[in-house]
């Protein structure tokens, strides 16, 4: 998680930053600024029609009794796919596309959707014999008589 944490506030911002640079000494300062400008507002304007569509399907499923997984978490891929496109810069702006999209946005919530229920599984799956859960979750060998004081 820490790894994480230094990626998306250090690494992704000094990112931004040299990749708004380099696109400003290609087409120069007005139009790299005119084009962060536009892609905000088009993600803004993204954002708003996503959004309300999630919304509506999230309405239906409910009118029908069943359960709204499906939209809740497209509901989420588009806030933070809106958010991504709000903030200035070019590798936000694609990922946060990709959060926007209705076919990419399927893409990620499959993929989300597997890493849960993996994550789940292992969770879930008793220990071997022999066998004891870290607090994270994963497996580790231990000699049988650790095995009665891991638990």
């Amino acid at each position: 998680m820490p790894l994480l944490l230094i990626v998306l506030f250090i690494v992704v911002p000094i990112a931004e930053l040299a990749l708004i640079i380099q696109v400003g000494s290609w087409i120069g300062f007005w139009p790299t600024l005119a084009l962060l400008i536009l892609d905000s507002v088009l993600g803004a304007m993204l954002m708003r029609s996503q959004g309300r569509r999630a919304w509506q399907r999230f309405n239906v499923a409910i009118s029908e009794g069943r359960a709204p997984t499906r939209e809740v978490l497209d509901g989420v891929l588009v806030i933070f796919g809106g958010a991504l496109l709000l903030t200035p810069g070019f590798i936000t702006d694609v990922f946060g596309a990709i959060f926007l999209l209705p076919p990419t946005r399927a893409l990620v919530r499959r993929l989300v959707i597997r890493r849960s229920f993996l994550r789940v599984l292992n969770v879930s799956r008793p220990p071997r014999r022999g066998s004891a859960y870290d607090v994270d979750g994963t497996a580790r060998d231990v000699e049988p008589d650790q095995l009665d004081q891991s638990r």
